[in-house]
């Protein structure tokens, strides 16, 4: 079951989390931009393991790094109290430290869904893609390797503020992922970032709608004030 703990009165991180999932990352980096927050972006090469794959919620936070003389038991442990610690009803995002190891594979992937984890986002690698898109968990990475966590690497800390190619991602902020890319959205603004990219979306339709029906672009633009 998902957290539905409230962000005010009557919103939900579930119910803004399935508002969010219905935006995309363009319009949502356009809202923010418009705010004059542009640092937000993940490097460009974290990729979905599915290109039709859209994942939004609220952020849980993993840090970890590379060890020397790391028995396999302790790596382990590490992991799978990790796997266990990470909150239904939030995506994972996983600062790994890492240029060569799998951040995720099968079962860990198996795990994270049936806990109600929405997804998994890191800047290390992936393996046992074909059985993690088969079971259409969403994960998004910066490479693949058959290569893992045992014995070499382990959690160093959760929940709690980390860096990822520059951006600063706090636990409880959001992120929206789809194909262009992945954003974290600041936990303050969220509900006001959502409102606004569905009202551009509105918006959007109409240019759209205009368009179609032979309308010069130019004059759209001037007529609705977005494109």
């Amino acid at each position: 079951m998902q957290q539905t703990t409230r962000l005010d009165g009557s919103q939900t991180e579930s119910s803004l989390s399935e508002r969010l999932g219905k935006c995309y990352s363009g319009a949502v980096f356009d809202a923010l931009r418009e705010r004059g927050i542009t640092n937000t972006l993940l490097p460009s090469d974290i990729r979905p393991l599915d290109d039709s794959t859209v994942l939004a919620g609220p952020v849980f936070t993993v840090e970890g790094s590379p060890k020397v003389d790391l028995s396999a038991d302790e790596s382990l442990l590490s992991w799978t109290g990790f796997l266990a610690a990470a909150p239904a009803g939030h995506v994972v995002i996983a600062n790994g430290n890492t240029d060569d190891l799998a951040l995720m594979g099968e079962l860990s992937a198996e795990t994270l869904k049936g806990n109600g984890v929405l997804g998994y986002v890191t800047d290390g690698g992936c393996r046992d893609c074909a059985f993690i898109r088969s079971i259409e968990f969403p994960v998004y990475s910066r490479f693949f390797t058959p290569r893992d966590v045992v014995g070499v690497w382990s959690v160093d800390a959760m929940n709690a503020p980390i860096d990822i190619g520059g951006v600063k991602i706090a636990a409880g902020d959001y992120m929206i992922a789809d194909i262009d890319g992945a954003l974290i959205i600041p936990a303050a603004i969220v509900q006001e970032v959502v409102a606004d990219v569905e009202e551009v979306a509105n918006v959007e339709n109409k240019v759209r709608d205009a368009i179609r029906s032979g309308i010069d672009p130019k004059t759209a633009y001037l007529q609705y004030g977005r494109f």
